[in-house]
């Protein structure tokens, strides 16, 4: 439900959301106007060659299971090709089903942590709230107040983080007498972190463009709106991290030997080679 299937969905990323000419993408293209890469079937015709062509925004482009859910739930299969009312509309739709499904994504991930389970429940009642609210009309949809729904998360979010580090310390008696390493909101852009011990760090809301971490050891480590745009990733350790997506790891660089969480894919793009350095 959470994961993109593109063939269920009407090429709306190509279409509804804008992006401008940079390191990411190679050219401005408006909201609402379809990229000139989409093609009729809504495939994309340099797909297999996006970065090399200057797209590499779309490489860590990410919808959650979004476009699916509109095209095929909120819109019943009627693709916006075939009124202009209905494509207004879907593109209007679709950023906020984002942020929604993104919102899921992460109250997924608390639920199958066993460190969450004094708050299963409220997790539970929380995803079955966020979950409704994806159901709802397209007019319905354009009046969420999506600030407000994060905001209502942020403490579920907060406690299930603080969770899973006393989880990892109660297993590793090493981190039972460290204090956890508070890097929310951190400028850390180009950071010199390879080999660090980042057990369980907080990383919430980071800038961790073009950090190098190689191998370092990201365990436990909480990435809830980190910014891993080009980050190294190459042989770290990021098993048990929480509110990791797979948009970030997208956007970062990895290998063979970097360690992932079990519901995270190693992104086709990566290097696939271990290389082993030699004195």
């Amino acid at each position: 439900m959470l994961r993109p299937e593109c063939e269920k969905c009407f090429g709306l990323c190509c279409v509804a959301l804008p992006f401008s000419n940079s390191a990411d993408f190679a050219f401005n293209k408006q909201a609402g106007v379809p990229c000139s890469n989409l093609q009729q079937d809504f495939r994309c015709r340099i797909h297999s060659g996006l970065k090399e062509k200057g797209f590499k925004g779309c490489t860590a482009f990410e919808c959650f299971g979004a476009g699916q859910k509109v095209s095929q739930i909120t819109f019943h299969g009627v693709d916006w090709h075939e009124d202009a009312e209905t494509a207004r509309n879907m593109f209007a739709v679709f950023p906020k089903m984002i942020m929604l499904h993104e919102l899921l994504w992460y109250l997924q991930m608390s639920m199958l942590r066993t460190a969450s389970k004094p708050i299963y429940n409220e997790i539970y009642q929380a995803f079955d709230e966020i979950e409704q609210l994806t159901q709802l009309s397209s007019d319905s949809m354009m009046n969420l107040d999506l600030q407000l729904q994060h905001a209502k998360l942020n403490d579920l979010f907060l406690r299930t983080s603080e969770l899973v580090w006393q989880e990892a310390q109660r297993q590793d008696m090493k981190l039972s007498r460290k204090k956890r390493k508070n890097y929310r909101s951190a400028d850390l852009m180009g950071k010199k972190m390879s080999g660090a011990d980042l057990v369980g760090a907080n990383f919430r809301g980071a800038y961790l463009i073009a950090a190098d971490l190689r191998n370092a050891d990201l365990r436990a480590a909480d990435f809830i709106g980190a910014d891993l745009r080009d980050a190294d990733l190459r042989g770290a350790d990021l098993t048990g991290s929480i509110f990791l997506t797979q948009a970030q790891l997208n956007a970062a660089k990895g290998d063979a030997a970097t360690k992932l969480p079990s519901e995270l894919d190693r992104p086709h793009h990566w290097q696939q080679k271990v290389i082993i350095k030699r004195g």
